[in-house]
């Protein structure tokens, strides 16, 4: 059995409300709150670095935690680092004096933890010597939103933050069946058109090419529409069902727009009460799962033997779920207080 024994988040004190929004965006504060579901999002200091957030997740999970018994380091943050062309996974082993360790980085966009912890169970299966791995990654994509695109509206929810798990050998809450679809179709949607080879930066670049942004965007709703539904409930409903012979009691799931997150909910016949929507925090990318966890946790909305699917979806497109049967508690204490450099 390969399960996960702890999880922590590092949150920044920092937001921008749905006000600030409406003003930076044109857009009505009661859109951005009613129908995009933001209240608030978490945004960091300009100065905090992608890595450095990690790190703090990370220290709060190894309090009383043999360093050298870490095996294996999985970078499951954001792809927009430090640096470009850049391996975190590596410098965060050197940060935290991980010498025992190996590292490297995944990238699945926002469904990354998802993948993550997949790997590091097919990775502990398949080699007996990886005992405990640590899944870790910063984001700071609210940098990547401009509020002056209409046609990036659907990304105005992106927000700054950072997520750990320790993951271990015979102990904690098992993981277990996972379910992904990808689809190509979607992969030139959304994108930073400046600063790969495409559009290099030495080139001089447009300021508005520095941001995510969306080239067709008509084309993709429409495609979102005739698929994104069905790919999230069939990702969800196949990790259930090759997992657990008990339905689903909680649902971590990204933060998203209010109708669609009610939509899935409804789909899958869950109450309100077994999902929490992050409507005061935004959307972090790969910790979504991670945070909305703790969030159950401390609301008392878990016990011993839970059936816990989370399940995600990364713009490129990548839909995830993987299933686990809450053994609990998992969340370091004070995980969820916001901190600052």
């Amino acid at each position: 059995m390969i399960g996960i024994t702890k999880t922590s988040l590092w949150l920044p004190k920092g937001f921008e409300d749905s006000h600030f929004i409406s003003q930076q965006s044109s857009v009505p504060e009661f859109v951005i709150r009613e129908k995009m579901g933001i209240k608030q999002k978490c945004r960091a200091k300009k100065e905090t670095q992608t890595s450095w957030m990690a790190i703090k997740a990370c220290e709060k999970l190894l309090v009383n935690e043999d360093r050298d018994s870490i095996d294996l380091i999985i970078w499951t943050g954001s792809e927009y680092k430090d640096h470009p062309v850049w391996s975190a996974g590596i410098f965060i082993q050197e940060a935290l004096g991980l010498k025992n360790a190996y590292a490297f980085d995944v990238a699945a966009r926002c469904s990354t933890n998802v993948l993550g912890l997949k790997l590091a169970k097919d990775m502990m299966n398949s080699d007996k010597t990886i005992n405990k791995v640590l899944l870790c990654g910063g984001h700071k994509t609210g940098e990547l939103v401009n509020y002056k695109d209409e046609n990036a509206r659907f990304l105005y929810n992106l927000s700054d933050g950072a997520s750990a798990v320790l993951i271990e050998r015979d102990k904690g809450t098992p993981i277990l069946e996972s379910k992904f679809i990808t689809d190509g179709s979607f992969s030139k949607d959304v994108i930073i058109p400046a600063g790969g080879t495409h559009l290099p930066m030495r080139d001089g670049v447009k300021y508005e090419d520095t941001f995510l942004c969306v080239p067709d965007i008509s084309g993709m709703r429409e495609r979102l529409a005739q698929k994104s539904l069905n790919n999230f409930l069939t990702v969800i409903k196949e990790a259930a069902i090759k997992s657990m012979n008990k339905p689903i009691d909680y649902l971590a799931i990204l933060h998203m727009k209010k109708s669609i997150h009610n939509q899935i909910l409804n789909s899958l016949e869950l109450g309100q009460e077994q999902s929490i929507y992050l409507d005061e925090y935004g959307h972090f990318g790969a910790p979504d799962q991670i945070l909305s966890l703790a969030l159950a946790e401390e609301q008392g909305k878990l016990k011993k033997g839970d059936h816990v699917v989370l399940a995600s979806a990364g713009i490129g497109y990548t839909w995830s779920a993987i299933s686990l049967e809450w053994k609990g508690p998992l969340s370091v204490n004070g995980s969820l207080n916001k901190e600052e450099k």
